[in-house]
């Protein structure tokens, strides 16, 4: 039990995080949208698109490789030869990329930043900053130091959150919110750096177990581009065929319905270092129980707010964009609401094939669903425009999930409560209709009746016994 307890703990912090980084994006959503033109809010879009992507494939997936192996060591000089020899590898090839970029500019500019080549270089620099922070988040969890991860954390997202705002309410070029995002990791980069050498030191590695690592990691780099394919490539698909307009339309819906996301957030941060320590001990039985209550308390919130942001959609947008973005983006939220609802229930679901080192697996399995979502995209755009986008990245979502089912279930079951789905589905539709009886307009309206809507949903969960009484005295405890 007190593993568990520390667990859910951890599950809490970083859930509380997570909340204030998705609010984030919000807060910068309307200040963007009503300081800049559509076109430069596209830039903006596919800036942030891009270094969502390229960060994960120049760190060879060698982050995740931190998180495994890490917290079964136990000697400090092992720590070390582990962390800097990985830190090497990832410095060098960020280094690669990064110049690779700026010689590449003026190419990438045309396609994606409206010609600006000074855009492309900044975010080529951020890119590798990137690279290095990366290493240090992955540190923090792999050593479990969750406080320490979830305050730099923080600290980063509002710090630019401050920068790219005071440049854009100022008036200034869309090139300096950009820079704002660079200032804001160089400073988070050199606070994180006294922490990591207070705590393990500097050594220069050997580069004993580099092969072990790399085998171990590179696999994931097809993962992780055909999962940035399926969750990104949309925008440089609309921005190519549609335009950058439209990648401005689409983004904010699209960012609304991800939203759904900050409730998994919390469970892939720590499920890959917890269950990787457990299952390493042999203790399968307490894997199984993560996993299990790791799905329930996802979908325990992620079924509600899917519902919620999908009936909100459009006076959310309203507010936090222009009239404009809401009328032409807000059918874009539902179809995305419900693919991170699936991207979430497989998420939890990998970490049964993770654990047994077969990264591969999910490799294959995100290079099918990357296939699929870019064909769909390519046929569907041109026709349905932004919708067409949205319903492809939903139905590329689903080929993940049941192949993910399929194949985690061969490695590790563990038991799915599906009575609670049924209660929670229930409770939602319940919910629904005070949604739609007093559907709101306004800002205080929206905020009433969310509150509203999320106590006649607790209120239905308890009647239905989703949650058993003991359930609901440990989580008091908790709070």
């Amino acid at each position: 039990m007190n593993e568990y307890k520390l667990f859910v703990q951890r599950i809490g912090l970083v859930g509380i995080t997570n909340i204030l980084l998705s609010i984030s994006p919000l807060i910068l959503l309307p200040i963007l949208t009503k300081s800049y033109s559509i076109d430069n809010y596209g830039i903006w879009v596919q800036v942030n698109v891009t270094i969502g992507l390229l960060p994960n494939l120049a760190g060879l997936g060698l982050p995740i490789a931190i998180m495994r192996f890490i917290p079964a060591l136990k000697e400090k000089i092992d720590l070390q030869e582990t962390f800097y020899s990985i830190a090497c590898v990832v410095f060098l090839a960020g280094t690669i990329t990064s110049t690779i970029l700026i010689l590449f500019s003026s190419y990438i500019a045309s396609a994606l930043f409206g010609g600006n080549t000074s855009i492309a270089i900044f975010t080529s620099i951020i890119v590798f900053i990137l690279c290095l922070n990366n290493l240090f988040y992955s540190l923090f969890r792999g050593l479990h130091q969750i406080k320490l991860y979830s305050i730099f954390l923080v600290f980063q997202t509002y710090l630019n959150v401050a920068l790219v705002s005071y440049f854009a309410l100022n008036n200034y070029n869309i090139l300096f919110p950009i820079i704002g995002i660079l200032i804001s990791q160089i400073i988070t980069f050199l606070v994180m750096l006294i922490p990591v050498l207070k705590d393990i030191g500097f050594k220069v590695p050997r580069f004993t177990n580099l092969r072990q690592y790399l085998s171990f990691s590179l696999p994931s780099i097809p993962s992780n581009l055909s999962y940035w394919i399926v969750d990104s490539s949309d925008r440089y698909v609309i921005g190519l065929i549609l335009g950058l307009s439209f990648v401005g339309y689409y983004s904010p819906g699209y960012a609304l319905g991800n939203i759904v996301m900050m409730f998994f957030a919390p469970f892939i941060t720590i499920l890959p270092a917890t269950i990787s320590k457990f299952y390493d001990k042999g203790e399968i039985t307490m894997v199984k129980t993560l996993l299990e209550y790791s799905m329930k308390y996802f979908l325990l919130m992620a079924i509600p707010a899917v519902v919620g942001l999908s009936l909100l959609s459009k006076p959310i947008l309203t507010i936090l964009s222009t009239p404009e973005i809401a009328s032409n983006g807000y059918l874009v939220t539902p179809f995305v609401a419900f693919g991170a609802l699936l991207m979430g229930i497989s998420g939890i679901m990998s970490h049964t094939i993770i654990v047994k080192y077969n990264t591969k697996i999910i490799g294959i399995i995100w290079i099918i669903t990357a296939i699929i979502n870019l064909v769909l995209n390519i046929i569907f755009v041109p026709y349905y425009g932004i919708l067409g986008a949205a319903a492809m990245t939903t139905l590329s979502y689903g080929v993940s999930f049941l192949l993910t089912t399929f194949y985690s279930l061969k490695h590790i079951k563990f038991g799915i409560d599906f009575r609670f789905i049924l209660k929670s589905i229930f409770a939602s539709i319940l919910m629904s209709v005070i949604i739609l009886t007093l559907y709101p307009r306004g800002v205080g309206g929206i905020l009433i009746i969310t509150v509203l809507s999320t106590l006649v949903y607790a209120l239905g969960i308890l009647i239905l016994k989703g949650i058993s009484r003991e359930e609901i005295q440990f989580l008091k405890k908790m709070v």
